[in-house]
């Protein structure tokens, strides 16, 4: 029970007398990482940063996968994984039955019920081939406490549809702005809205967008102010980011 614990509930714990000073020393005294011989699962991360260590399921051997979702789901509770496969998820699923997967994003992650979701991020995309990358980017944002809004299929190709939900975009605490192709979109955003746009180009495109290379290029270049660019396909760093944009709006200690 103890690794499922915070500093703040050890802490409340002893000032309350349920925890005695020995348990809750032994609790700080923990280290500060678990040596696994093939990993070191940075089990102190979420109390330097406010976030526990994601699982990067991309190319990980199904027995280092399986042992490290066990530790974190014993430490956190819950374990968010990204990049994950069909076979992984039938994997864990085997140990874990309440593990959930989509397929579109990748996802893959066991969640606590319940969760309080706070503030209000805006998820655009210019189209429907860029929703992968989006969905990383809204499910990560979820995981981790906020409150998302999805707006897709927004392209400049019809600026119209975007500006049907400009509202929506505008009252968000942060919005990201996933698109291929040329990768105008974040640009468009930029110049309407007065809160931080996290761009993501997505390799979607023929050949001259040189697997997204094209759209980071534009979205790097844009004329906007206020928008910071992430790499291609990084859906996770910008529900990551966005988060950490969104607490600090919604004025909210973790």
């Amino acid at each position: 029970m103890r690794g499922r614990m915070d500093a703040q509930e050890v802490l409340l714990r002893f000032k309350s007398g349920e925890m005695t000073l020995e348990e809750a020393e032994a609790f700080f005294k923990k280290e500060p990482f678990e040596e696994l011989a093939y990993a070191k699962l940075d089990s102190h991360r979420k109390l330097r940063s406010g976030f526990a260590e994601v699982v990067f399921c991309s190319g990980k051997a199904d027995a280092h996968l399986l042992s490290i979702y066990e530790r974190l789901y014993e430490a956190e509770g819950e374990v968010l994984g990204t990049r994950a496969t069909a076979h992984q998820y039938e994997l864990v699923r085997e140990r874990f039955p309440q593990v959930s997967y989509d397929g579109i994003s990748k996802i893959l992650k066991i969640e606590k019920e319940g969760k309080e979701r706070i503030g209000e991020i805006a998820v655009c995309t210019a189209g429907t081939a860029d929703i992968p990358v989006a969905e990383e980017a809204a499910q990560t944002a979820e995981f981790f406490g906020s409150r998302v809004e999805r707006i897709y299929d927004v392209g400049v190709s019809g600026l119209h549809r975007l500006l049907s939900r400009l509202d929506v975009i505008q009252s968000a605490n942060c919005v990201v702005a996933v698109a291929g192709m040329e990768g105008a979109l974040a640009s468009v955003i930029g110049g309407l809205v007065s809160n931080p746009v996290l761009a993501v180009p997505t390799s979607v495109g023929y050949g001259a967008s040189m697997h997204g290379l094209s759209a980071l290029l534009t979205m790097i270049n844009s004329c906007a102010n206020g928008i910071a660019v992430l790499n291609i396909d990084n859906g996770y760093g910008a529900g990551y980011m966005a988060t950490q944009i969104n607490r600090l709006a919604s004025k909210q200690r973790v």
